[in-house]
């Protein structure tokens, strides 16, 4: 399925799948981003450890990613409406069939592999589309959808909290489960690809690498290697904000007259949505890498600062929305550069393969950092190694992955 580039007819009709996507991607954000609020129930509940527990937001990671492959194959000969409708029924049922376990190994099942398998889904499907519909702006709308998706549990997490908090997690999942499928299947109904009839192609649309090519490249697990370790200080903090509150003292502090986790989480909420679509933004007129450079370096700096200053409840809550604007633009940012270096032609599939770097930074954030933590009784060597990962990734982005790039393309022209 090529991109096509809209025509003022399609001008009007491009902003309207815009919100529509974005609505799609908003419902289905709350499994990844509220986990963090079920965790202290479900683990008095199954009377497990966080490393154990922790498996359960792993596996939604990793076969949200594992998977993302397949889902890029199938995106090119479903229509997406179709495809990204029976990712979110999934995803809703994860969380109503959560609802009735007794076991550990059941909420695996359950949250961690419906919710993966639907999550990811619905992710790969809506970022295809609206590169089709934005082909000049790639960065801008691979950073709109992630956006959707980063910032959707915004408008959940106070109502899962509050419901939560009087009816337990049960009723929260099945009640919650239930609206998130709702609300995505209301909104996928709006979806459809650019009309072939009213658009023309886009110049060197199609040109591009099969999958099985690029995977052979260098350059390709250069991107990887940097989205992954960019991942793992993320996930780290989404899986275990709660905890990492717990520690240092704020949990159960106000600030405004509201609850500290709470309302970091939301704050988080909307810095990981805006950095998505505003340095995709950036990074379609100031240059990929230099973006990524200094993104990068923003999250090395803010993890530094929020580690200095968590005791105190004001600079939880405000420097872990700057370590989220430092982090959440990965979603952006690489899909762009791939598409930029390795074509259209089979762009789904591709970004699929490099997607999968967030399941590896979810083994590395998720159980992991809880184990490490645990073995420490510290979060200083989890900080440490995230740090380390975001001025690496930093120094990466410049120093390698810019001139191989560089090099790839002249090689490729001069064919």
């Amino acid at each position: 399925m090529l991109p096509y580039s809209t025509t003022k007819q399609d001008g009007g009709t491009k902003w309207q799948q815009m919100c529509a996507c974005l609505l799609c991607m908003a419902a289905i954000s709350s499994p990844q981003y509220v986990w963090t609020l079920f965790t202290p129930l479900l683990k008095e509940e199954f009377k497990v450890s966080a490393a154990a527990l922790q498996v359960t937001f792993s596996l939604l990671i990793i076969l949200q990613t594992v998977f993302s492959p397949v889902q890029g194959w199938i995106a090119q000969h479903i229509h997406p409406r179709k495809l990204i409708m029976v990712g979110i029924v999934i995803t809703g049922l994860s969380w109503v069939a959560a609802a009735q376990v007794t076991s550990l190994p059941m909420l695996y099942l359950t949250y961690g592999g419906l919710g993966g398998v639907g999550t990811g889904i619905v992710y790969v499907g809506v970022v295809t589309l609206l590169m089709q519909w934005f082909p000049h702006n790639r960065g801008m709308a691979a950073g709109a959808a992630a956006a959707g998706y980063g910032m959707g549990a915004m408008l959940t997490t106070f109502p899962i909290a509050q419901v939560l908090a009087v009816y337990g997690w049960r009723p929260t999942f099945s009640l919650f489960g239930v609206i998130m499928a709702a609300v995505g299947l209301l909104a996928a109904a709006f979806l459809r690809v650019p009309n072939k009839d009213s658009t023309t192609p886009v110049a060197n649309g199609q040109f591009g690498y099969m999958t099985p090519q690029v995977l052979k490249t260098r350059l390709f697990w250069v991107m990887f290697f940097m989205m992954a370790t960019m991942a793992t200080s993320g996930l780290m903090v989404t899986s275990q904000l709660v905890q990492i509150a717990t520690d240092f003292g704020v949990a159960k502090l106000s600030l405004f007259g509201m609850a500290a986790v709470p309302l970091a989480m939301t704050l988080d909420r909307i810095a990981n949505g805006l950095t998505r679509p505003l340095f995709g933004w950036v990074s379609d007129r100031w240059g990929r890498e230099q973006t990524m450079a200094f993104a990068f370096s923003l999250e090395a700096i803010a993890l530094v600062c929020w580690l200095a200053l968590a005791h105190h409840p004001v600079a939880f809550v405000l420097l872990s929305g700057v370590v989220f604007l430092g982090w959440g633009e990965i979603f952006s940012l690489f899909p762009a550069t791939l598409t930029d270096t390795f074509g259209t032609k089979d762009a789904s599939r591709n970004y699929g393969c490099l997607y999968i770097a967030q399941g590896v930074g979810a083994i590395v954030g998720g159980p992991l950092a809880a184990w490490m933590h645990q073995a420490t009784g510290s979060w200083y060597g989890v900080f440490a190694c995230a740090i380390g990962g975001d001025i690496l990734t930093a120094v990466l982005a410049m120093a390698v992955l810019r001139p191989m790039r560089q090099n790839f393309l002249q090689r490729a022209q001069s064919v």
